[in-house]
């Protein structure tokens, strides 16, 4: 039976974790997440796991592929100029099949910026956070609730696809406190007969691995990792919409920002503007199939995010020049207020009108 209590959001991710069958932490300390950390601290060895402070985050992600390799459930966690260091660690895990979940409590940057929220790693996630040709399942909360949620769904999609997932929160989400409902412990994790576990010479030895010298073998490879991408895209396209039924401003926004955004919609409502809010939670992959769902209504939309404009590309692509996509955002850890977005509301609702 679920049990309801008042948490931090860092917390809640440490003990969601815990509770989907992670037994392995490895981390390295970094403003907003490291309650996150600290928790893991106290809790992992309770419960007969692993709570590893590494010396580097390089080392904390390559610590995660081992424990992976092994076929535990594993996870790190840091922000944003920590998981540019784990990049090379996280491309090596996609490489070599390996499901992993990582944790990213985004602040401001570019470099070490500020320890404020942030959104400014949209792309860094959907798109580049190592080299070579993989993707990331993205999660993006927006409640506490829901960082709990998308924590244990992240550890069962990374096992069944055999990849690594992000939860991408940020600096607002991590230190919010609200009431949410845990739920029992994961007394069993799937078999994994692909790992490097001690045989007995009852099977062939495995092998993890992420180097490959012919070609065409690599090739291969990336190709039929593509194909369980399109899977995913069938499975893990995710999102919430707010009064969309019949909304001609249309604002997309993810996480925190959505939360400012449900509030400017709602008062736009009341000032007679048919607004609407479509909140993407699969940030990879970007659920373009409600964009589409929105289309024979909408005028016009406004991607919100606390970023210089990152998501507002794949808003663009998915509606694909068929109504005018504007941009709000706030950058450098400044968080827009309802006020300001529905500004931008109602001047683009002046503009769909003339």
């Amino acid at each position: 039976m679920a049990e309801k209590v008042l948490m931090k959001g860092n917390e809640v991710l440490a003990e969601s974790a815990i509770r989907a069958g992670c037994r392995f932490f490895f981390g390295y300390p970094i403003t907003p997440q490291t309650e996150l950390s600290a928790y893991m601290a106290k809790r992992m060895p309770k419960e007969g796991g692993v709570f590893l402070q590494a010396e580097s985050e390089l080392a904390a992600v390559n610590m995660v592929y081992g424990a992976s390799a092994a076929g535990a459930r594993a996870m790190t966690s840091s922000s944003s100029p920590g998981i540019s260091l784990k990049g090379e660690g996280v491309s090596y895990l996609a490489g070599a099949d390996l499901p992993a979940v990582i944790i990213n409590v985004m602040r401001g940057g570019p470099g070490l910026g500020g320890i404020q929220p942030s959104q400014s790693d949209y792309w860094q996630a959907t798109r580049a956070l190592g080299h070579g040709d993989f993707q990331l399942v993205v999660y993006a909360p927006s409640t506490v609730q829901e960082m709990a949620d998308f924590t244990y769904r992240a550890f069962d999609v990374a096992d069944t696809y055999r990849m690594p997932v992000m939860i991408l929160a940020d600096g607002m989400l991590g230190q919010m406190m609200e009431p949410v409902e845990l739920r029992p412990r994961k007394e069993d994790v799937p078999e994994k007969p692909w790992a490097t576990t001690g045989h007995r010479g009852k099977r062939e030895h495995n092998v993890v691995n992420s180097l490959y010298l012919t070609a065409d073998e690599l090739e291969r490879l990336n190709f039929e990792r593509f194909e369980r991408y399109e899977e995913l895209k069938k499975t893990e396209k995710l999102s919430e919409k707010f009064l969309c039924d019949d909304a001609e401003i249309v604002v997309v926004a993810f996480g925190a920002a959505a939360r400012i955004a449900r509030s400017a919609v709602r008062t736009a409502r009341d000032r007679g503007i048919k607004a609407g809010l479509l909140r993407p939670i699969s940030l990879w992959p970007f659920p373009d199939d409600a964009v589409e769902e929105t289309l024979s209504s909408a005028k016009a939309y406004l991607s919100v995010e606390m970023n210089m404009g990152q998501m507002v590309d794949d808003v663009r692509l998915a509606v694909n020049g068929r109504a005018p996509v504007e941009f709000f955002g706030r950058t450098g850890g400044v968080i827009p207020t309802p006020q300001e977005v529905l500004e931008h509301i109602v001047s683009l609702n002046q503009k769909a009108g003339e």
